[in-house]
C-alpha cells in the first residue's frame, strides 16, 4: 500500500503506474496494465497474479498492490456532506441505514465514510464499481471494525471478502477490500 500526494484535477494512473513499476521492477512503460470492459485495472501476464487497484480524493492517491487475490481500494476526503442523510436513505443497505439513523449527529459523518470507502473498495476489487449497487452489501461493526454481513450472490459468500480500513490522514478515510484469487 501506497498513500502519496496526488495533484487534484490528475488522473490517477500515470502516477500509479510509477509507484508499480518501481515496486515490481519495471519502467513504467513497460507495465503490462490493461482495463476491462469496466475500466478495472488488470496486470497482464507475465505480472497476472498480482492485482492493483488505486483510488484519488483531493490531494492523495492510495495504491494496492498484492499477490494471489482481488484486491480494491477507496480513499475518501471526509468533508461535510449537507444531503448525507439523503445519500444514505437513497444508495445504502435497509440495516445501514436503520443503523446510521440511529447514530448520533456527530458520529454519523464518520460513519458514513468507513462505509462508503469500505462499499466502493469491494466493489472495485469485485470488478463491478459502485454502479452495481451500494445497497447490494451490507456492513455491519464489531469490535470497531466493519465486516461484509450481507452482499448479493454475483459478488461470491460475504464472509470469503476481506476488509481493512483505517483514518489514512486526519483528513481522508481509505480501505482496502481483497478476496482470495476469483476467476478474471
Amino acid at each position: 500500500m501506497w498513500l502519496c500526494p496526488h495533484v487534484p484535477g490528475q488522473r490517477g494512473e500515470p502516477q500509479a503506474r510509477v509507484l508499480l513499476g518501481q515496486a515490481l521492477g519495471l519502467p513504467a512503460a513497460a507495465l503490462p496494465l490493461a482495463r476491462d470492459a469496466r475500466g478495472r485495472p488488470w496486470l497482464q501476464p507475465p505480472l497476472a497474479d498480482w492485482d492493483t487497484g488505486w483510488s484519488h480524493s483531493g490531494e492523495q492517491l492510495l495504491l494496492g498492490l498484492g499477490e494471489r487475490m482481488r484486491l480494491g481500494v477507496d480513499l475518501e476526503r471526509i468533508r461535510p456532506r449537507p444531503r448525507l442523510r439523503e445519500i444514505v436513505r437513497r444508495f445504502f443497505h435497509p440495516d445501514e441505514i436503520a443503523w446510521l439513523e440511529a447514530l448520533p449527529p456527530e458520529r454519523l459523518e464518520l460513519m458514513f465514510f468507513r462505509l462508503w470507502c469500505a462499499k466502493e473498495a469491494l466493489l472495485k476489487a469485485h470488478g463491478h464499481g459502485i454502479s452495481f449497487g451500494l445497497h447490494r452489501l451490507a456492513f455491519a461493526e464489531a469490535n470497531d471494525a466493519l465486516h461484509l454481513a450481507w452482499c448479493d450472490p454475483a459478488l461470491g459468500q460475504a464472509s470469503a471478502w476481506h476488509l481493512h480500513e483505517w483514518q489514512a490522514t486526519p483528513e481522508y478515510r481509505a480501505a482496502l477490500a481483497w478476496h482470495p484469487k476469483m476467476a478474471g
